[in-house]
């Protein structure tokens, strides 16, 4: 579907993967939904295990995601690499993949393509779930039932081949099928097509781990065998119900998945026989090894010693000829005494002094990965009360103590602080209050105010509360400045240079009582030009109003020629009526004439309501035609 690439965020200064839809794919409205649709699904979660989706838009034909960008490599890589490995080992990759699972369906979306090329192991040991572009709202499975497969064929549960339909427990399936991949080191099915792979899926049970690899524990065959059930209703409810089971599983096995090696002698053996009789260390003569029995006789040679067992590290001892013991002086017996008294207190003192170890650096980790690793290596884990961070995510170990690299005793309590992730604060709803109330509401949330601007709105009472900026309902960073903008309730008007009818017409249509007052004076007759109240200020409905016009009797040629030179030497045009067009297409006509134009406000409309100099007037080509909208 995409090429994802290695990018940087310059607005935020931080390194992003970004996903590119494919442009022989863009054209096609179906693949564009499905591509936006990753970045809603994923976007909805919140899991420290789940790659995170920053954004989603459009550039000209592009079509694109930015995406968290997590250093490390894929669990195909490493299974490449490595090959199978141990089942503590496993599980302990399984399960941050069924917690980011489970976190998907109980948001109500199926994965459909899980599979190691979508798990992500970081340099640090996290692991992460990518690739959600598959998913489905459960409730929306009726539109998956295309005939269509989607997914990975050695992965897909037995409904999936059969009808394309998938819900959450055809994830468990693909997550015991990945559990079997990771202890044996390859898929239970082989083929030489996909279709023969598809059948067996089908057909066949999922065999156990252990018939292919003997030293799989049986709790790990039990846990495939839940798993894979053919019929969906036998296998784990979800992917969190599997979680649990598989915690349960890790917890059942023992510390040492493989015996510890031998420590016994390079040359011992184990004996042979009913009896068992351990070996000699040494060839012994024939006749010690024709008559086993001999060597506990007394007739035996006392210079041929018997091997110890294989399993001590004692060597037996050699007997020799009595001999006359000599006298020893008493000072001699006590200097002995003193020192075996010595050695023996020292020897105390090195088994009974505490061991210590080395705190392991768990910050920035999983928190059940981390603490399971400190459980592992002998210590106590207390999980203290989480803290906001806005750099470290959700679930990971913010702080600990004592710090990694300190010396302490073995079994020492480890106290491990999560991350609760960025705090961020619900913006409240203030709409209807008071400015001051307004101001007390934001500040209780642990916000604070910003600007405060007033509009004009006949629907909100005056000095109350029309909306923020962020809007109610938004999740915004701890002490981020909330716009307010309050109700000035009804504005007067601005109806300056509008022809006296008209903008009496309109301030009566608005509820105010006009009167208008005629004077002599150098405007453009029966225009506007003055009012009271002012424009823009703020006033009750009902309010008078007085209108102030140049005097309508003058005629217009002669006011604007001022020396009484005939009409017919002026070089005039024919004002078109523009009112009911829209505004930038009224004055793109004007100005075509050789009109200038100046647009008055009334309201938020872009259409022209009243214009001046009224429609068929003559004027001559410069002169400024006034629209209000």
């Amino acid at each position: 579907m995409a090429t994802v690439y290695l990018a940087l965020d310059v607005r935020l200064d931080r390194t992003v993967a970004l996903k590119v839809m494919h442009r022989s794919l863009a054209d096609d409205p179906a693949f564009v939904r499905r591509f936006i649709g990753e970045a809603k699904s994923v976007a909805s979660l919140s899991h420290p295990n789940v790659v995170h989706v920053f954004d989603q838009g459009t550039d000209g034909e592009i079509v694109y995601l930015s995406m968290e960008y997590v250093p490390g490599r894929t669990l195909r890589d490493i299974l490449r690499e490595r090959g199978r490995m141990p089942a503590r080992e496993a599980l302990e990759i399984m399960i941050p993949v069924l917690a980011a699972l489970g976190a998907a369906h109980s948001a109500g979306m199926v994965h459909r393509d899980v599979k190691p090329e979508n798990v992500l192991m970081t340099d640090d040991g996290r692991v992460k779930v990518v690739d959600f572009g598959l998913a489905k709202a459960i409730e929306a499975t009726n539109q998956t039932r295309t005939g269509v497969l989607i997914g990975t064929i050695g992965y897909m549960a037995p409904e999936q081949v059969m009808t394309g339909a998938a819900d959450v427990r055809s994830d468990v399936y693909a997550a015991g099928i990945m559990l079997f991949e990771l202890v044996t080191g390859q898929q239970p099915y082989d083929g030489e097509t996909p279709m023969s792979v598809a059948y067996r899926h089908v057909h066949d049970t999922v065999p156990l781990p252990s018939s292919i690899v003997p030293d799989v524990p049986p709790p790990i065959d039990a846990l495939v065998a839940h798993a894979t059930a053919r019929e969906p209703h036998d296998r784990p409810a979800d992917a969190s119900a599997m979680l649990v089971e598989a915690v349960e599983t890790h917890r059942a096995l023992p510390r040492l998945t493989t015996p510890p090696a031998s420590h016994s002698q390079p040359h011992a053996r184990p004996a042979s026989g009913a009896h068992s009789v351990p070996q000699p260390t040494q060839a012994l003569p024939q006749a010690a090894h024709s008559q086993p029995h001999a060597a506990h006789s007394a007739h035996s040679a006392p210079s041929a010693p018997m091997a110890a067992p294989s399993h001590t590290m004692i060597q037996p001892r050699v007997e020799a000829p009595e001999r006359r013991r000599g006298f020893r002086p008493s000072w001699f017996l006590v200097a002995l005494a003193a020192v075996m008294a010595v050695a023996v207190g020292v020897t105390a003192w090195f088994f009974s002094r505490p061991t210590l170890v080395i705190v392991p650096d768990l910050v920035g980790k999983d928190m059940a990965l981390a603490e399971q690793s400190a459980a592992r290596l002998g210590f106590k884990v207390r999980k203290a009360e989480g803290r906001y961070d806005e750099k470290v995510p959700a679930g990971l170990v913010l702080s600990m103590e004592p710090v990694a690299k300190t010396e302490v005793e073995k079994g020492t309590q480890i106290t491990l602080v999560p991350s609760l992730g960025a705090k961020r604060i619900v913006v409240p709803n203030v709409a209807g209050m008071s400015q001051n109330d307004a101001r007390l509401a934001i500040a209780a949330a642990g916000l604070t105010v910003g600007a405060v601007k007033r509009l004009p709105d006949e629907q909100v009472e005056r000095d109350k509360v029309i909306r923020t900026s962020p809007q109610v309902g938004e999740k915004v960073k701890e002490g981020a400045k909330v716009g307010i903008y309050v109700s000035a309730g009804l504005v007067m008007p601005d109806v300056s240079n509008m022809p006296k009818d008209e903008a009496a017409a309109y301030l009566g249509g608005r509820g105010f009582q006009v009167q208008v007052n005629e004077v002599d004076d150098d405007a453009e007759p029966c225009t506007v030009i003055a009012q009271s109240p002012k424009a823009r200020s703020e006033v009750d409905k009902g309010a008078v109003v007085m209108v102030t016009v140049a005097r309508c009797q003058t005629d217009f040629w002669q006011w604007f020629n001022g020396d009484n030179e005939a009409r017919d030497d002026q070089d005039v045009r024919l004002v078109p009526a523009v009112i009911g067009k829209n505004v930038k297409d009224a004055k793109a006509d004007l100005e075509a004439l050789g009109f200038h134009v100046r647009v008055n406000r009334l309201s938020n409309g872009g259409v022209v309501q009243f214009q001046r100099p009224l429609p068929n007037s003559e004027r001559p080509p410069g002169t400024t035609v006034y629209l209000w909208q």
